[in-house]
């Protein structure tokens, strides 16, 4: 028993010295794409003018149809009167908010817009106070003008993206994405002022309709 162990334990250390012996022929493998696994270093501003001419595939534009990061939704219309003509057409590229989305979108508006143009969207924010305020002129109404509540979602982005007299660009404040919700919220809060609840009529509209039945009824 002990000759079969000491046999094994010589055996076995034989191997281990042969495994390690510089004589044993090594192949490294094959890669088939070993630029990608072993890529060479260069700095991101140095100058890659030469590199074609040392065989190296780089190009340092953007592949031909991607957006960069932050660039999503892209609009491409210009700060001049014709590009405020053109905004009226286009059309917003967000679907329907959420109501997760609309009270993030309120949260926007209420940070960004509500100083100027009220928190009812009235144009009677912290800076206007009904005239008594560091600006004299009211800022636009949002709901309550039918001038400005015919204006469409995109010349609401267009007048965000790139101001309009008074009022400076928001582009910086608010992502592209966060400015066609703003735009969307706008235009939910003007229908939802203009629909009436339901089973009720307005003063005005009581006081015309009582007006027309006692003009048509026939006096006793």
């Amino acid at each position: 028993m002990k000759k079969i162990f000491f046999i094994s334990t010589v055996s076995l250390a034989a191997i281990v010295m042969v495994s390690c012996g510089d004589d044993v022929k090594r192949t490294p493998g094959k890669d088939y794409m070993p630029d990608m696994r072993m890529s060479r270093a260069y700095e991101t501003y140095a100058d890659h003018s030469n590199l074609a001419d040392k065989g190296i595939n780089y190009k340092p534009e953007p592949v031909v149809g991607t957006v960069s990061r932050g660039e999503e939704l892209p609009y491409h219309l210009q700060n001049n009167e014709e590009g405020y003509a053109q905004s009226a057409a286009v059309t917003n590229p967000l679907p329907d908010l959420t109501e997760l989305e609309m009270t993030e979108t309120d949260r926007l508006y209420q940070i960004n817009c509500a100083i100027c143009h009220g928190a009812k969207l009235d144009g009677n924010g912290p800076l206007y106070k009904g005239g008594a305020g560091p600006y004299a002129a009211k800022p636009a109404t949002l709901v309550g003008d039918p001038n400005i509540e015919k204006l469409s979602e995109g010349t609401y982005f267009h007048v965000m993206t790139y101001g309009k007299g008074v009022m400076g660009s928001y582009a910086s404040q608010l992502t592209r994405k966060q400015r066609w919700m703003v735009a969307k919220y706008i235009k939910a809060k003007q229908a939802g002022a203009a629909t009436p609840a339901a089973g009720g009529t307005n003063a005005a509209d009581s006081a015309a309709a009582g007006g027309a039945t006692t003009a048509t009824t026939p006096s006793k």
